[in-house]
């Protein structure tokens, strides 16, 4: 018993004179059991999913008369020699134009919180660079986020982004052959 004793007396000894101890922990508080942390500094990443659709339609008709009438009777005294003349002119111009475009871009990429707004708002910034055999699209998107609007995968839709900008811009040969010629842009310029 005495044993026992002194044992337990050492252990208590030692464990006072060390210095004090401190426990780490695997596991992350940060996160929780079913979900990802929402976003909220900068730095922090979300996956956006893209789905846009956009359909214009641009329609102009013109229609334009003009018509001049000039004539000259016939001289007299000295300019007797001259005889009537009568000049008329007349310009019919119309036109009708129509332009309809409908644009649809799906697709989902992953963007940076790049500041955080006083109410707590989150700024987004990304882009993506898609290369196809003879084309790279860059796509660019930036926005305003409510970090409650993003969902517990992480991601966010894009309509739910204010303020959004998304672009697509390509280069190589499909943008060169699509491209009007010079010739035809100095004319559109023109007219």
């Amino acid at each position: 018993m005495n044993k026992i004793f002194k044992t337990t007396a050492l252990i208590i000894a030692l464990l006072c004179a060390t210095p004090d101890a401190y426990a780490v922990s695997l596991w992350n508080d940060a996160s929780g059991l079913l979900a990802d942390r929402k976003p909220g500094r900068v730095g922090d990443i979300v996956t956006v999913i893209v789905d846009e659709s956009t359909s214009t339609k641009d329609k102009a008709k013109s229609d334009l008369k003009k018509s001049a009438s000039n004539s000259i009777s016939d001289g007299t005294g000295i300019l007797s020699f001259v005889k009537a003349i009568g000049l008329t002119s007349a310009n019919d111009a119309k036109g009708d134009s129509s332009i309809e475009r409908t644009y649809y871009g799906k697709t989902t990429f992953t963007c940076l919180v790049t500041d955080v707004l006083p109410n707590g708002n989150l700024v987004i910034e990304g882009t993506r660079d898609v290369q196809t055999i003879d084309e790279v699209l860059q796509l660019q998107l930036v926005g305003v986020i409510r970090p409650e609007d993003v969902n517990n995968n992480n991601q966010i839709r894009s309509n739910l982004i204010a303020n959004a900008e998304i672009g697509i811009k390509g280069k190589g040969a499909l943008t060169r052959t699509q491209k009007a010629g010079l010739l035809t842009q100095i004319l559109q310029t023109i007219f």
